[in-house]
């Protein structure tokens, strides 16, 4: 395939950096043409994205961009990562003749209909919906990493409709005590407490910090590695509490996410921290948080929540974002 027909797929987080190339429906993902990069080592997008193509030694003619913040006219500051990219600058830096940018969260959406059955792993009873467009279907994506992404997926007459949001910053909503602790303590640091203050890598320090503070206990751990590795081999009783907390809170905010966006037929996670979180999410606390709706509740124990277990899902959405805009003949 000539390079012309190829398309450069990107996924920007706060801390990581995917590139992969686009063929065809059919091999939407390159074989061999992954590649991930700290994004702290290069200046900016356009920087990382050279440094890969001439990695690879090819030059495709468009890119879809997936990145961790508001896109407005093709342009998007980082939330979480001090940089401004634009579609306009990149496709002139890179010699690309298009570029669309896209939310990162629109590509974890986008990337579901593509999903193998592998790649999924169901938490609590409820489960997978089929995905395959034979019925109309809404879902939620939300998903802890250096941020809180949050998205969701229509399924109308076989089409997928991704809606781009900023839903991880929605107000942190405390349901107990103990919650309205963290929050108090929080919101002394923060003013403003939103739910990624709390469901994210910093967020699981902060949470962590707040409980020290309300219980009186030595502050021990001081990154989001050492509070997960102190409450996994139960070292520390403050980070246990803080990791089994901070599920039981993406439980609750997932929950809202489907009273928001309407998402009856189940919320999928993603996200940096999902991985060394699934023992935590595969106990109670965090389906009955999720659950636990009031007069909603009935509905929501019959609505599935599905782990997301595919290695590049930004990749593979950004290249089902591509492929729908008929980018790939």
């Amino acid at each position: 395939m000539s390079d012309a027909n190829l398309i450069l797929l990107a996924d920007i987080g706060g801390t990581n950096l995917r590139f992969a190339l686009c063929e065809s429906a059919e091999v939407p993902l390159r074989a061999g043409s992954i590649r991930r990069y700290r994004a702290a080592e290069h200046s900016s997008l356009g920087a990382a994205a050279a440094k890969y193509l001439e990695e690879v030694g090819t030059r495709p003619r468009q890119a879809v961009l997936a990145v961790a913040g508001r896109v407005d006219a093709g342009e998007v500051k980082l939330t979480n990562l001090p940089w401004s990219v634009s579609a306009a600058t990149v496709a002139s830096e890179l010699g690309l003749d298009s570029v669309r940018v896209v939310n990162d969260f629109a590509a974890q959406s986008r990337s579901l209909p593509l999903l193998q059955a592998d790649d999924l792993e169901v938490l609590g009873t409820p489960p997978a919906p089929s995905l395959d467009g034979s019925a109309d279907r809404c879902v939620a994506v939300v998903g802890p990493g250096t941020g809180l992404g949050a998205g969701a997926l229509l399924l109308r007459d076989g089409r997928a409709l991704v809606l781009e949001t900023e839903g991880g910053h929605l107000g942190f909503a405390p349901d107990t005590d103990e919650e309205d602790a963290v929050l108090d303590c929080l919101r002394r640091e923060f003013g403003r407490v939103s739910n990624e203050r709390l469901i994210c890598g910093s967020g699981l320090v902060n949470l962590y910090g707040a409980l020290c503070h309300i219980r009186g206990a030595a502050r021990i751990a001081t990154t989001p590695e050492q509070v997960m590795q102190n409450a996994l081999d139960g070292s520390e009783a403050t980070a246990v509490r803080a990791v089994d907390l901070f599920a039981e809170l993406l439980g609750a905010v997932a929950g809202d996410l489907v009273l928001a966006c309407g998402a009856w037929d189940g919320v999928f996670l993603g996200g940096g921290l999902l991985d060394p979180l699934l023992p935590i999410l595969r106990r109670g606390g965090f389906r009955t948080r999720f659950e636990a709706k009031g007069r909603l509740s009935a509905t929501m124990a019959r609505t599935p929540t599905i782990a997301m277990r595919h290695p590049n899902t930004g990749l593979l959405g950004a290249a089902g974002i591509a492929l729908d805009a008929h980018a790939v003949r």
